[in-house]
């Protein structure tokens, strides 16, 4: 049969809320984990009256995900994912994709990054130019240890019929969480493939970025997807084309035309008030030039 790749897997949804704390930094971590679900849960992920609803911290507007709360798990052995949220977000930012690739026979687990559990990290009113470099330089130094806190807490302690296999693990980040992406490979050798979704790190950030550096030293082949989008202002696509040339694994790029960066995020219409907020205002000009990308927005390959 010919795939279909934006169309639903066999497996309802089930997705689960969980903390851990990383003891060697004292901080209490949220995940959300979403698992093929039992069959006697089908339609239910996706009907309304019985899908998960949730809210995001700091927000009071209900949202809705195509998955069941708590779900009884169909039991076997699956590959795990792990997604890594933009700056500002968190680890519900993409449960449209989490779900879509549970219901094909994954495990996909996200973190709420440092930067949004921890009080140390938080913006501060009044702060200097150098308190704020000096958190972004924390930012970045969390990032991959944030990851790594993930996988090894869900290896060791997932307890379900939905078991992890250990040895197909992937990473998936979006915007700062690409760059997550890229640069968790080099001390994480368990990742196997990697997709970046309009990523951050390229050499000449623009200003307002955060300045977080790759060096692609993976010491093996790890296949990498670049997903990108062609009306990008912050992460445009001169950045794009410099991250992939420097990937020495197997690798492609698909990019979306007509599409910003927002195209990756749940909600992407009412995600566009993002660019109201620090670090966007530096590009309060070039955003007013962005042009709409409508939802089927057309791709190409490299």
């Amino acid at each position: 049969m010919k795939y279909d790749p934006f169309a639903r897997g066999k497996f309802p949804v089930g997705v689960r809320s969980i903390e851990a704390l990383d003891t060697s930094r004292n901080c209490l971590f949220p995940f959300e984990v979403w698992y093929p679900a039992a069959a006697e849960h089908a339609g239910q992920d996706l009907a309304p009256a019985t899908q998960d609803v949730f809210t995001v911290s700091g927000g009071s507007t209900p949202r809705a995900q195509a998955a069941v709360r708590d779900a009884t798990a169909q039991g076997g052995t699956y590959p795990l994912i792990v997604f890594s949220h933009h700056s500002t977000g968190n680890r519900r930012a993409a449960t449209f994709l989490a779900t879509h690739l549970s219901s094909h026979g994954y495990l996909v687990a996200a973190i709420d990054h440092s930067e949004v559990v921890s009080a140390a990290l938080a913006r501060k009113d009044g702060e200097t130019a150098e308190q704020r470099n000096a958190r972004a330089e924390s930012w970045v130094a969390n990032r991959v240890p944030d990851m790594r806190f993930l996988i090894e807490h869900l290896i060791n302690t997932w307890n379900s019929e939905a078991r992890i296999d250990s040895s197909q693990i992937g990473i998936i980040g979006h915007s700062f969480g690409g760059w997550t992406a890229l640069a968790t490979p080099e001390v994480e050798p368990r990742i196997r493939a990697v997709v970046a979704l309009a990523p951050g790190g390229n050499s000449r950030p623009r200003p307002g970025i955060i300045p977080a550096k790759l060096t692609f030293e993976w010491g093996r082949n790890v296949p990498t997807l670049y997903l990108v989008a062609a009306n990008d202002v912050p992460l445009p696509l001169e950045g794009m084309y410099e991250l992939f040339e420097r990937t020495s694994s197997a690798k492609q790029m698909v990019i979306l035309r007509r599409a910003d960066r927002l195209h990756f995020i749940d909600d992407v219409e009412e995600a566009r008030i993002v660019r109201r907020w620090p670090p966007f205002q530096s590009f309060d000009r070039s955003a007013r030039l962005m042009r709409c990308a409508p939802s089927n927005a057309d791709a190409t390959t490299a």
